[in-house]
């Protein structure tokens, strides 16, 4: 009888992400990525100390999973630089219910009591200075513009992931857009967006 395959973190991490899409992540436990591997649990806590380790490297896998999904976003959908994040979010929100759930509000790792707090999430801060780039604002009215822009986003997503708003892509678009068109006008009168 052949040796029975090696199970790796990558295929436990792959199985987990599989059935966290399928049936949400409170499905996801020893047993059941073990029936999907085919092998006892033993493999998973020798490759993992508890479902807690597990877990904590699951979210940062998740979490590159969904910048992927971004970058492929782009590729395949014919929208502005500006709105690329805010779409791209909304449109894992309705097609990656169960991931945008977990990452995005189960387990979102931002704690704003302020409105700056936003920016110390790592990568918040970044996102902003290449979105203010973009659409050609400062830094300081870009951040605050970005930011308003995300929580409108967020609300979307959110009530997109549950069911609540069954909107197309188009007026979705529209409507960001003129939000965003809103807030930049706002902050800078004679604001339009660049070319």
């Amino acid at each position: 009888m052949p040796p029975q395959a090696k199970i790796t973190k990558e295929m436990i991490l792959n199985t987990v992400l599989d059935i966290t899409r399928a049936t949400g992540f409170e499905t996801v436990n020893a047993r059941s990525i073990a029936s999907r591997l085919k092998c006892s649990t033993r493999p998973i806590f020798t490759c993992y100390e508890n479902m807690d380790e597990l877990k904590k490297e699951f979210l940062d896998f998740a979490y590159k999973f969904y910048e992927q999904y971004v970058i492929d976003y782009r590729s395949s959908a014919n929208i502005s630089s500006y709105l690329l994040l805010p779409l791209s979010y909304i449109e894992f929100a309705r097609e990656e219910t169960q991931l945008f759930k977990l990452l995005f509000i189960k387990d979102m790792d931002l704690d704003m009591v302020k409105a700056k707090d936003f920016y110390k999430e790592i990568g918040n801060e970044k996102k902003a200075e290449n979105f203010s780039d973009t659409i050609g604002m400062d830094l300081i009215h870009g951040k605050a513009i970005f930011l308003d822009l995300f929580l409108y986003t967020h609300g979307i997503a959110v009530l997109t992931a549950t069911n609540k708003l069954l909107l197309a892509r188009d007026d979705i678009e529209t409507m960001v857009m003129n939000l965003l068109t809103a807030l930049a006008k706002k902050e800078k009168p004679d604001w339009d967006l660049p070319v």
